[in-house]
Order: C-alpha cells, then sequence, then structure tokens
C-alpha cells in the first residue's frame, strides 16, 4: 500500500480497516456481477475472498515472503531489501491484519448483501404444501 500509514501496530490496525472496507466493496461487485450471470452464491463469496486478499495484501505478503526467501547476507542487501518495505519491524502482523480483515470484510458483505440472492437458491422444505420429486402421495 502507498497510503501514509502510522508505523507499529496502529499502522497494522490501520491496514486491516482499509482491508476489511476492500473486502465489502469487492464482494458487492461479485454479487452483482454473479446476479447478472446467474452463478451461485458461492462464486461470489469465494471469489470476493481471494481477490480481496490480493488486493489489500497482495503487496505486504510478497514482501513477507521476498524477506523469506532472498539471501541477506551482506549489509548491504539487506538495507536494499528493507528500503522499500513500509514498516518492516510490523510487516507479519500487517499482513495478518490485512488477510483477517479482507476475509472479515467479504463475510459482512455477504451478510448485508446476501438477501437477494439467497432467494433464488431456496430449497423447497417437505410438508410446506407440495409434494417433493419422487413422491406420489
Amino acid at each position: 500500500m502507498n497510503l501514509p500509514l502510522h508505523t507499529g501496530l496502529l499502522g497494522a490496525l490501520e491496514a486491516g480497516l482499509i482491508a476489511f472496507a476492500i473486502g465489502v466493496l469487492v464482494y458487492a461487485l461479485w454479487a452483482w456481477i454473479c446476479r447478472r450471470a446467474g452463478l451461485a452464491i458461492g462464486h461470489a463469496l469465494g471469489w470476493g475472498m481471494a481477490i480481496a486478499v490480493v488486493i489489500a495484501a497482495g503487496l505486504d505478503s510478497w514482501n513477507l515472503f521476498y524477506l523469506g526467501i532472498a539471501r541477506l547476507e551482506s549489509p548491504l542487501y539487506a538495507r536494499l531489501a528493507l528500503a522499500g518495505i513500509h514498516d518492516p519491524d510490523f510487516l507479519g502482523t500487517r499482513v495478518l491484519l490485512q488477510i483477517v480483515g479482507a476475509l472479515s470484510g467479504t463475510v459482512l458483505g455477504w451478510w448485508l448483501f446476501s438477501g437477494r440472492m439467497a432467494g433464488r437458491h431456496d430449497v423447497e422444505v417437505p410438508g410446506s404444501g407440495e409434494n417433493p420429486p419422487g413422491q406420489g402421495h
């Protein structure tokens, strides 16, 4: 993220809240797309979660992965690797809170917007007036 966030735990919480908002917005977009395409609600939820995590935590996740595989054998390489990372001390915490924020934002979006899609996939409850298929009463 290229936003001027605070450092430390406050910055990680800010990044998590931004990821939460991204999760809600991405799910709303996918719910609309899936309604138009006639897809099930699971498609909207799955793709919404995956894309929200990539958008919200993609760059910081890549930086965390790169620091794990890069050869930081000299102080120069270590300094170059850490120079492009905002608050490298709390990078792991920030990635965790971004992933949790994106996933929980998508779930909140599902809870808010699922009423429109859930009505199309209702299952007929036996005893509700019509005979279930395969039973000739």
